[in-house]
């Protein structure tokens, strides 16, 4: 997540505090509309907290989170 955090106040040239804010709302949206399960493995994912590798909805993999977005969201 603080990679993402990082990225998050480099490119919207806000602070740390702001940008943590900001990607911790993104996280709580995707949780809220997306199928059960699908959201925590969302936010375990981008908090570090998952493992790499396995074959669960989402494979918890980056590429395998894209796919499921585009598929959940119309992407």
């Amino acid at each position: 997540m603080e990679q993402l955090i990082k990225m998050v106040t480099e490119k919207a040239g806000i602070s740390e505090a702001q940008a943590k804010t900001a990607v911790e709302s993104v996280i709580s949206f995707l949780k809220d509309k997306m199928p059960a399960g699908v959201g925590s493995q969302v936010e375990s994912f981008v908090k570090g907290t998952g493992t790499t590798g396995g074959s669960g909805a989402l494979g918890n993999t980056a590429s395998g989170i894209a796919g499921k977005l585009g598929g959940v969201s119309g992407l």
